[in-house]
């Protein structure tokens, strides 16, 4: 098991269509060993949309991880200060949560997470699925990029005939992505084909 004993804080944000997809990926995490708490941004904890209901969605990864899933910035904060993980993975990771990562806003329980982290000098991996990868948010994923304990998850256009700005990480490279995180390396290729078949 290659995460053994690893403590993972799995944050997620409001790419509803993108929720179910990372549910087997932090079930494949605790598989490989690792201990998983799952961090909802205010807007997962709280929306019912057309892809799931948010007790739906605190349901599942509770049964998954079987820990208390963290909804609110008070819950997050001492992850900072009590040294309580050693990596956390957003996924999906939205364009509003990229853009104020970039620019030093939190004001959400995920952000928050991240922002402990980060304070700890531990790593933070991106799994970055937005609609405005390639527009608005470019100039934020370049700063990320470029950013001390920063990681990204490979990601791709995945419609580039009519979304072209779109882009999503291989959710299935997340385990790799924080082995290498771990080593404070960046899992290469970081641009990839997004068709994951």
């Amino acid at each position: 098991m290659r995460l053994q004993g690893v403590k993972i804080g799995f944050a997620v944000t409001g790419s509803y269509c993108t929720i179910a997809q990372v549910i087997p990926i932090a079930q494949k995490l605790v598989e490989e060993g690792a201990e998983v708490t799952t961090i909802f941004s205010e807007s997962v904890a709280r929306t019912d949309t057309r892809f799931g209901k948010a007790d739906h969605w605190r349901e599942e990864f509770e049964r998954v991880t079987a820990r208390k899933v963290l909804t609110s910035i008070i819950e997050s904060e001492p992850i900072g200060p009590q040294n309580l993980l050693d990596v956390i993975v957003i996924a999906p990771c939205t364009g509003n949560t990229l853009a104020k990562l970039a620019n030093g806003i939190t004001d959400s329980s995920v952000l928050m997470a991240a922002k402990a982290q980060l304070r700890n000098q531990k790593p933070v991996i991106l799994a970055v699925s937005t609609n405005d990868g390639l527009s608005n948010n470019l100039k934020n994923l370049g700063v990320l990029m470029n950013s001390k304990n920063i990681f990204l998850v490979p990601f791709g256009q995945d419609n580039p005939a009519t979304k072209a700005n779109s882009i999503v990480a291989r959710m299935e490279l997340i385990p790799e992505t924080i082995l290498e995180s771990l080593k404070n390396r960046q899992l290469q290729p970081v641009i990839v084909n997004a068709d994951q078949s």
